[in-house]
This record gives C-alpha cells, sequence and structure tokens, in this order.
C-alpha cells in the first residue's frame, strides 16, 4: 500500500510539474520527488495528446484538417503552459547567441525570447501544424508524440550529465539523477501507442525523432556540457516534430 500511495504522489508530481491542470496539491512535498516522477513523465504527455487528438477529431468533423490541427496544438499549448514551448526557445537563444558556456546559460535563464527563439518556435509549431492538417491518422500520432517527447527528455536526463552552473533553471536533478529503471518504465509506458501505427510509420517516426532528439543532446553537450530544464523541453519537442515528420511519410 506505501508503495502504491508513492506512485500515485510521484503521478501527482508529475502532473503538477509539467501541466496547468487544476489538481489538489501534495499536502507534503521533497523536491526530489520530481527527478523520481520523471518515470510518469509520458504518461502525463499521453494524457496532454489525447485531449489534443479528441480536439483534432472533432475539429476535422467541423472544420477540417487545417483548423483542426491549429486547435489540437493551441489545447496542448494550454494544457501545459507552452512549458516545453519554453524551453526550446530559450535553448535556441542561449546555443544561438552565446559565445561561451556561461553566456549561453545567461540568456537561457533570461524570460525575454530573441530571434533565435522566435525561429525556433513558428519552424517547429508551423511544421507541427502542417503535418498534422494533412496527415491520416493524425489524432493517433499526435497522441504517440506527446509521450515519446517526454520518454526522450527522460533518456536525456540519463544519459547526459547536469550543465553546470545550470542550477536557476526550471528544474535540478536529484543528487542520484533519474535512475536506469526510471527510464525503463517511462520507455514501457511511451511505447504502448506505437502497436496502433502500422509499423514502418512507427519505426521511421522513431528514426526521425530520434535524430532530432539526439542532435539538440549531443549540441547541448558541447556547448554548456550538458542539459538544463531548457533542454530537455528543447529536446521533447524536437522529438515530436521528428516523429510527427517521419510517421506521416509512411501514412
Amino acid at each position: 500500500m506505501d508503495w502504491a500511495r508513492r506512485q500515485v504522489r510521484l503521478l501527482v508530481c508529475a502532473i503538477q510539474f509539467l501541466t496547468r491542470a487544476p489538481i489538489p496539491a501534495l499536502k507534503t512535498f521533497e523536491p526530489e520527488w520530481i527527478t523520481r516522477s520523471a518515470r510518469y513523465f509520458p504518461l502525463v504527455g499521453q494524457g496532454v495528446g489525447a485531449v489534443s487528438a479528441l480536439v483534432m477529431l472533432a475539429g476535422e468533423r467541423v472544420w477540417g484538417g487545417g483548423v483542426a490541427a491549429v486547435l489540437a496544438i493551441a489545447v496542448g499549448l494550454l494544457l501545459t503552459g507552452a512549458f516545453h514551448e519554453d524551453g526550446l526557445a530559450d535553448t535556441a537563444d542561449g546555443l544561438g547567441g552565446g559565445q561561451t558556456p556561461a553566456r549561453r546559460l545567461e540568456i537561457m535563464k533570461d524570460s525575454r525570447v530573441g530571434t533565435y527563439g522566435v525561429c525556433a518556435l513558428v519552424l517547429v509549431l508551423g511544421l507541427k501544424v502542417a503535418v498534422l492538417a494533412g496527415a491520416p491518422m493524425a489524432a493517433l500520432i499526435l497522441l504517440a508524440a506527446h509521450g515519446l517527447g517526454r520518454a526522450a527528455a527522460v533518456v536525456v536526463m540519463r544519459v547526459t550529465p547536469y550543465a553546470p552552473s545550470g542550477e536557476a533553471g526550471k528544474w535540478k536533478p536529484a543528487p542520484q539523477g533519474v535512475r536506469t529503471g526510471e527510464v525503463l518504465v517511462a520507455l514501457l509506458i511511451a511505447a504502448w501507442p506505437l502497436a496502433l501505427l502500422p509499423a514502418g510509420a512507427a519505426l521511421l517516426g522513431l528514426g526521425g525523432g530520434a535524430v532530432l532528439a539526439v542532435a539538440m543532446a549531443l549540441l547541448a553537450r558541447r556547448l554548456i556540457g550538458g542539459h538544463t530544464g531548457d533542454v530537455l523541453g528543447a529536446v521533447e519537442q524536437l522529438f515530436e516534430v521528428g516523429f510527427l515528420l517521419g510517421a506521416a511519410a509512411l501514412l
């Protein structure tokens, strides 16, 4: 029973951290719970993706694919408070505008959005809308992308170091970081929607998402020494758009 209660607390922690969902606050909280709750990040993403997918399906019946895609993306932004998109914009500004690791991290902590951030947001959100507007099974690939994108961020949390001087960001890891078992749980949770897609589309989507996410993680490792909360948001967003592009190519 204690194990089950702890899992519920971790799931609630993940929901509160990643979304704006109006759920009751935890009576107690320990900072380490955010890291421990990473196993449930894909499940939270699938919840956001499920709502967005329902909006996509309803919008297609009333207005067609283009409007439905915009509404589905907008609902996801509202549910998360543009949490991951903000990380993408800050990462683009920091990595694109800084000349040293310290300066890049300083720019990433600045709440203002610069040219690189605006361009990154326009490109990523525009690609998502364009893909979803014309793709068969758009609602399903959107659901899958949300969960898998969060799982990609959890993997990066495990395999890359926390960037030096990155303390004042959206997330600071527990001293022992994300554990291998927690990564495996996250991957298992994220994987189930793939069974509903044609095998070729699922594989190409995974390949497209992995290429963009790995490129982002390696770039951050080279330029700032590892990941920050903003980098994890960028990884999540790039995996999403890579998955959508790859899966839609074969649907």
